[in-house]
């Protein structure tokens, strides 16, 4: 498959994001503490650190995938769950910290979002064509009413033994 110079781009953005995503990773594993403090989080270092653990997980899933197209989602729905933590924070003591945080962050995952929709391929030609297809052979109307003498063999029926009472006499 041949690529064009827009993937290429996408693919180079990609690496540049999981770099970002394990340096962003260890600093939140390392130094929670300081993170906590620079967005207004503070308190929820455990937290950040298990979004560290992600962000490192998912940085190397973006270098070492020959498709990372579903590890630069990955990082969208991260991004969700950061922007909805920092939501939280934005309602504390310390909004205007959390405030720039969310800002930074929502820069962030529009770029993720740019990425992740640079990577998506065009379906091939002879997929698109399918697109209108029901898997029915004929359209519903025309089968309506097309088994209605269809006799159900003797070994497809429940044996006399597992009727039920009111099937037995009739």
């Amino acid at each position: 498959m041949s690529r064009t110079r827009g993937s290429n781009q996408a693919l180079a953005l990609a690496q540049g994001l999981g770099w970002f995503s394990i340096a962003l990773g260890v600093a939140e594993v390392l130094a929670p503490h300081r993170v906590t403090r620079a967005t207004g989080l503070h308190g929820h270092e455990r937290l950040v650190s298990s979004y560290g653990v992600r962000e490192i997980v998912t940085g190397i899933g973006l270098l070492t995938a020959k498709d990372p197209t579903p590890w630069v989602w990955g990082r969208v729905g991260g991004d969700a769950l950061d922007l909805g933590t920092l939501a939280a924070g934005v309602a504390g003591p310390q909004r205007e910290r959390s405030g720039v945080a969310f800002l930074m962050t929502l820069g962030i995952a529009a770029l993720d979002v740019a990425c992740a929709l640079a990577l998506r391929r065009p379906l091939p030609a002879a997929m698109a064509s399918f697109r209108r297809r029901s898997g029915l052979p004929k359209p519903p109307g025309a089968m309506r009413g097309a088994a209605s003498d269809f006799v159900v063999p003797a070994d497809f029926r429940t044996p006399e033994a597992l009727r039920p009472l009111n099937e037995k006499a009739g």
